[in-house]
């Protein structure tokens, strides 16, 4: 009986990391077979203007290459239900994963397979080269004018918040509902959410649970939520117990039930406290909805559903975050005042 390998990824453009990943991951094996994201599924990911190619041409590629053999193509944001539906012997990821954060691993390894974390090659990316090309642009010659209105920091600021406000209301008001139905829906259930971040987010998280505990414009009956943030004892014995990254999690752990939500907000989407707070709400049945900046790919990649602000700016993702909430909370609102 053959021994089946899996790994999966958007694979967009195909360059010498991924051949090196796809063959190291064929030797742990037989048989090799690829998920990938959809473009639906990558757009979720890795924000509009991605993919550069198509699902049906990414697949084309991959399964043109010697050491794949099949290539399955998934529409959620994580490959789960795929890796359940397969059963692999062995679940392969590159090395920016950690075992623990590696989805399906734990299924895998009750199945008595292997999981393997490889190494990337240096200097290959794809998100790189495709920055790249869009920058290479030559370099304008201003007038003084130009340039004295390029610097003035107020004008650049506001220009970008404008933009950026653009761009979600032409792009991202699917997204945005979409999470507030899937709130909604909890709450119908009389679920609960949990909501998570460090810093400016977890004043977000703070934020929002007292908008659904309270109100915000119309009165109606207490949303069960809970902010993970706020409880000095609980964190401070936390981290002093068991290290930062635990402060979440642990209390995931204590609060959360199946189809409860977790909201995990993280700017940089790569929060070692918040993705384990998210493999831990995962393990126990939860959903998850996240919001992070245009580079959150890894926070993007476990989640259900996510928000992903187009904006490198830690200030601009923060401004994005907090009108989301505003408008989750507004949807809400509105559906329970027509109920």
């Amino acid at each position: 009986m053959s021994k089946v390998v899996f790994t999966n990824g958007c694979f967009d453009l195909i360059h010498p990391g991924h051949i090196y990943l796809l063959e190291k991951a064929k030797s742990f094996g037989d048989k090799l077979i690829v998920g990938i994201n959809s473009d639906k599924s990558v757009r979720s990911i890795k924000g509009k203007d991605r993919p550069i190619n198509t699902q049906k041409d990414r697949a084309a590629v991959l399964a043109g290459l010697s050491a794949v053999d099949e290539v399955r193509i998934f529409d959620e944001l994580t490959p789960e239900n795929l890796i359940r539906e397969i059963v692999p012997d062995v679940l392969v990821k590159g090395g920016d994963w950690h075992e623990k954060e590696i989805i399906g691993a734990d299924f895998v390894k009750s199945n008595n397979g292997e999981v393997h974390s490889i190494q990337f090659l240096e200097g290959f990316s794809s998100s790189d080269t495709i920055n790249k090309i869009l920058t290479a642009k030559p370099e304008e010659n201003l007038s003084d004018g130009k340039k004295a209105e390029q610097t003035s920091t107020t004008r650049n600021s506001l220009d970008q918040h404008i933009q950026l406000f653009s761009n979600l209301r032409q792009n991202f008001c699917e997204e945005i509902e979409e999470c507030a139905e899937i709130i909604y829906a909890a709450f119908l259930q009389n679920k609960k959410v949990l909501i998570c971040g460090n810093g400016g987010s977890a004043a977000d998280a703070q934020h929002l649970a007292a908008e659904f505990i309270g109100r915000f414009e119309t009165e109606r009956k207490a949303l069960r939520a809970i902010a993970l943030t706020t409880d000095t004892s609980a964190i401070t014995a936390l981290s002093n117990d068991y290290g930062f990254e635990k402060i979440f999690s642990r209390q995931v752990e204590a609060l959360a039930e199946k189809d409860d939500i977790l909201i995990a907000i993280s700017t940089s989407g790569n929060s070692p406290n918040v993705i384990e707070a998210v493999m831990t709400a995962r393990r126990m049945g939860c959903k998850i909805i996240s919001m992070t900046g245009e580079k959150g790919k890894k926070l993007s990649s476990l989640s259900d559903a996510c928000i992903m602000i187009p904006s490198p700016r830690t200030a601009r993702i923060q401004e994005g975050h907090i009108a989301i909430i505003h408008i989750w909370c507004e949807i809400i609102d509105d559906h329970i005042k027509n109920m």
